[in-house]
């Protein structure tokens, strides 16, 4: 797969290098398993040493130099063109927030989650005066309106009954799908704001701090995710922003999680499912209503090698599972490196 985001601009002005081919990885939304698209392509270009996971989304962009404007960007539900460089950005999503902060940018305007924090925790001191437009799932598009931005960014599948109206607003940026894509989708996010040479200095970062990861974990252990949400618990697949970060530090997952999906669920009955040599785990919300608690004070959770070893850790579910972006994506490697490493 030829890497073709904007950064084919800036690749006129650096030395072309060669592209290599790797194997897929990814993880998807949290509001499917969606799994098209897979193709995990190492950038070399220019001297961008990170890896993309979706084909699909790695297409958007323009062909703009760096920081040039106006430019056309193509996107999940069209072309955009942006006149100038945008000053009031409003986004629809986390991981659109920690894409734009990441790039030094603070938004007008935010959706909020329905999880235990409104604000994803590891972001909330820097939008402590950012307007909310309503939540993920409930935008306020006349909220968006009131704050006259001239850019709104978020992604098709969760908002694209509303990019019509949106668009009417101000030029509208999607993505296709939050999740697995992330690196792609803040790459895309970075060419709407004209910030195409800080996106490839954050996800160089990020690159650096995989493979000091990769080289420093001992053995081969498998790693396994679950993540208890009302009603539902769940074990991470490839197709999720932690499988993505997984499959880049060459980690092995459990068989039940190698999968090309977002997540296998399975019952509170079968947490047996969910044994590897390391468990991470989470709750979207409070523990006790998630079930969490019950499930970690059972017999099946505490009869799990990782449990029985002292290895299974709860981590910040805001970071894990809802960060998806760079910000988010290295402070998981900062944890992995923790736990793993020492």
């Amino acid at each position: 797969m030829i890497h073709s985001r904007s950064f084919k601009g800036a690749a006129a002005l650096l030395v072309a290098a060669s592209l290599s081919l790797l194997t897929a990885c990814g993880a998807a939304s949290e509001s499917g398993s969606n799994n098209a698209g897979q193709g995990n392509s190492q950038v070399a270009t220019g001297g961008e040493r990170f890896s993309t996971a979706d084909e699909e989304t790695a297409k958007l962009g323009s062909d703009a130099q760096p920081g040039q404007f106006p430019r056309t960007v193509k996107h999940a539900n069209g072309t955009t063109e942006i006149k100038a460089k945008p000053q009031r950005v409003v986004v629809l999503d986390t991981g659109e927030l920690d894409d734009v902060l990441a790039l030094g940018i603070t938004p007008v305007g935010m959706v909020t989650t329905e999880g235990a924090n409104p604000v994803p925790s590891y972001l909330a001191d820097k939008v402590k005066d950012v307007k909310s437009v309503g939540t993920i799932q409930e935008i306020n598009v006349e909220a968006v309106a009131e704050l006259k931005p001239d850019l709104i960014v978020g992604s098709q599948l969760r908002a694209d009954k509303l990019y019509a109206q949106l668009n009417e607003v101000a030029p509208t940026v999607f993505s296709i799908r939050p999740g697995f894509p992330w690196k792609e989708n803040f790459l895309l996010v970075a060419d709407a704001l004209g910030e195409e040479t800080k996106a490839t200095e954050q996800l160089n970062e990020y690159a650096d701090a995989v493979k000091e990861l990769k080289d420093g974990v001992q053995g081969n252990p498998t790693i396994s995710l679950v993540r208890f949400l009302p009603e539902k618990l769940r074990l991470y697949g490839n197709l999720s922003l932690i499988g993505v970060i997984l499959k880049d530090a060459g980690l092995a997952r459990p068989e039940k999680q190698n999968i090309d999906e977002l997540a296998a669920e399975i019952s509170p009955e079968n947490i047996s499912e969910a044994e590897g040599d390391i468990i991470f785990y989470s709750s979207y919300g409070s523990p006790d209503a998630t079930g969490e608690t019950t499930v970690t004070n059972g017999a099946g959770w505490k009869s799990l090698s990782a449990v029985k070893n002292g290895k299974a850790y709860a981590v910040n579910d805001d970071v894990w599972f809802l960060g998806l972006g760079p910000i988010g994506a290295k402070q998981i490697v900062a944890d992995l490196k923790s736990k793993l490493i020492g």
